[in-house]
């Protein structure tokens, strides 16, 4: 066995602490263990929430079905929009868009605009 930092064979047993052995190096002091386990979710499990995020899933439900608190679904959606680019390219911007019921109220429920029905926007 030798030391992470400074790779030195000569390292003596340190205690134990949570069942597992502890090693100290007698060159550089460096405390550690034997080996370390990987902490967090496997890329095939987040992969699997955002995909439930993507079809339509609620960050609770996600939560409820995968056994993985809320907020770290919702750092996970983060960090994935991160890396998305802001604008799409100007060859994807669609030519004909839908919004759907347009309506609201200016003043009073007597002004309305909007007709209630989809509106079509051509570019």
């Amino acid at each position: 066995m030798q030391c992470p930092r400074c790779e030195s064979i000569h390292v003596r047993k340190n205690g134990k602490q949570r069942g597992k052995q502890n090693y100290i190096c007698v060159e550089c002091k460096r405390q550690f263990i034997e080996s370390y386990e990987p902490k967090g979710y496997s890329e095939d499990f987040k992969r699997e929430c955002l995909l439930m995020y993507v079809n339509g899933s609620g960050f609770r439900a996600i939560e409820r079905v995968k056994n993985v608190h809320h907020t770290t679904v919702i750092n996970w959606v983060k960090e994935v929009g991160s890396i998305l680019p802001e604008q799409p390219e100007t060859e994807e911007i669609p030519e004909i868009t839908e919004i759907d019921e347009l309506e609201t109220f200016v003043g009073s429920k007597k002004t309305k605009f909007g007709c209630g029905q989809p509106l079509i926007i051509v570019l």
